[in-house]
C-alpha cells in the first residue's frame, strides 16, 4: 500500500493548477495521475510531424479572460503569442461574422432593410451590447422579431441541434448567452482584456507548471485500478462524479466530438482559423491550426469536428449537457461528496459545469487557497 499526502485525479488545467499550488506554495507531495498517456487533459496539443504545426488534439483552445488574477498566474509558466480570435459562419453560402454583429447586418441583407434594424436595434438595446438569441425572438418589435427568427434559424438553430442534439430551448440559457447578436462592429469572438494562445503551445505550459520535485506524474493509470493500492491524506477528482460513485444514482450526459484531421497540400485552406457551418456539412465547424501561433508551413492541417453522444469506452467526455433535470441529478451527486472526508471535485466533470479555461483555473486556484489557508 502506497501513501501520500495528496493524490490528484486528471492531469488536465485544473489537476495541474492544484498540484503546482500544494507544491509550490506548502512544498507538500502530490502524486498526479491520468488515465491517458499524456498531460493536459483536453488542451493536449502538439506539433504535427509532417507540417510542423501546432495540432489541438480535442479541438481548438483559445485562452481568453477577464481576470488579472488569472493571466499573471498562467503568465509565471508560458510566454503568450497575442492573439485576437475571429470566427465565420457560413450562411447562405457567404461568410458572415459570429457572432452575428452589425456587419453580419449588411453583409446577409439588402442595405435599406439593414439600416433599418440597425437603427432599431441600436434604440431598443444601445451600441456595444449583446443580446442572447432567445431574448430578441421575445421582442414584440415586427422587424426585429424578422431578424431574431432569422438568426435563430440561420445561426443558431442548426448549429445547437447538431452541438447538442436537442433544441435551444431546451438547453439552459448560459449556452444561448454564448452565441449572442452584438450590436457592434467589433468582430472579435472574444471581447476579454486578455487573449492570446501559450507561444509553445498548451502542453509546454502544463509541462512548466509541473516542474517541482514534489509532483510526481503517472500515465495511463487508471483511479479506479489503483483506488485501493494507495492511502492519501486527500484526494481531488477532475474526473466524471457519476463515475466515481459507479453511477449509483444514475449517468450524467455528455455531449462527445469524432474530429477528423486533414493535412491539405496548399498553404492555406480557409480564410480564418474557424468557420462554423450551422447549415451545411454535417460537421459543425472546421478549424485550420495554422493560425494561432501564425505558424508558416507549405501545408495545412485542418480538423473537422462532428459531435456525437459520448459513449464510455468510446469516446471522450467534453460537454456537460446543462438543463434542469441534469443539474438536479449532479446536485444529488454533490451532496453525496460532501459527506465524504477531505475528498473534492472539481473541473468541468467534477463540477459538471461548461467552464471557460480561465473559470477552470480560477475554481483551483480558489480550491488551493482553501486548502493552502
Amino acid at each position: 500500500m502506497r501513501s501520500v499526502k495528496n493524490l490528484i485525479v486528471g492531469c488536465g488545467l485544473s489537476g495541474a493548477v492544484l498540484a503546482q499550488r500544494l507544491a509550490g506554495q506548502k512544498n507538500e507531495e502530490v502524486l498526479l495521475i491520468d488515465r491517458r498517456s499524456h498531460i493536459g487533459g483536453n488542451i493536449f496539443d502538439y506539433k504535427d510531424t509532417q507540417t510542423g504545426i501546432t495540432v489541438h488534439q480535442y479541438g481548438p483552445h483559445v485562452f481568453h479572460t477577464r481576470s488579472k488574477e488569472v493571466w499573471d498566474y498562467l503568465s509565471q509558466f508560458t510566454q503568450w503569442h497575442r492573439f485576437m480570435y475571429r470566427v465565420k459562419a457560413v450562411i447562405d453560402g457567404r461568410e458572415v461574422n459570429i457572432p452575428f454583429n452589425l456587419d453580419s447586418l449588411y453583409s446577409v441583407f439588402p442595405h435599406t432593410l439593414a439600416e433599418k434594424l440597425e437603427i432599431k436595434l441600436l434604440e431598443k438595446f444601445g451600441f456595444n451590447q449583446k443580446v442572447p438569441i432567445l431574448e430578441l425572438r421575445q421582442t414584440s418589435d415586427k422587424d426585429l422579431n424578422f431578424l431574431a427568427q432569422y438568426v435563430y434559424e440561420k445561426v443558431f438553430l442548426g448549429y445547437t441541434t447538431k452541438q447538442w442534439g436537442v433544441k435551444p430551448e431546451e438547453l439552459d440559457p448560459s449556452v444561448s448567452a454564448r452565441v449572442p447578436v452584438y450590436i457592434s462592429r467589433d468582430d472579435r469572438y472574444f471581447q476579454d482584456a486578455y487573449q492570446a494562445i501559450p507561444q509553445n503551445g498548451y502542453t509546454s505550459l502544463v509541462k512548466n507548471m509541473l516542474k517541482h520535485p514534489q509532483i510526481h506524474v503517472e500515465l495511463n493509470t487508471d483511479f479506479q485500478a489503483v483506488k485501493n493500492k494507495i492511502r492519501y491524506e486527500r484526494l481531488f477528482f477532475t474526473g466524471a462524479i457519476d463515475e466515481f460513485f459507479d453511477y449509483e444514482l444514475g449517468r450524467l450526459p455528455y455531449r462527445s466530438l469524432d474530429i477528423v484531421f486533414r493535412t491539405h497540400n496548399v498553404p492555406y485552406l480557409q480564410s480564418g482559423p474557424q468557420i462554423n457551418y450551422p447549415e451545411n456539412y454535417d460537421y459543425t465547424r472546421s478549424v485550420e491550426y495554422k493560425y494561432y501561433l501564425d505558424e508558416k508551413a507549405d501545408k495545412t492541417v485542418v480538423s473537422y469536428e462532428y459531435s456525437c453522444p459520448f459513449e464510455e469506452g468510446k469516446n471522450e467526455r467534453y460537454y456537460p449537457i446543462p438543463d434542469a433535470q441534469n443539474q438536479a441529478l449532479y446536485d444529488r451527486y454533490a451532496a453525496k461528496a460532501k459527506e465524504l472526508k477531505n475528498v473534492w471535485f472539481l473541473g468541468r466533470l467534477g463540477d459538471y459545469k461548461y467552464y471557460n479555461m480561465d473559470q477552470t483555473v480560477l475554481r483551483a486556484l480558489q480550491l488551493a487557497g482553501e486548502i493552502t489557508k
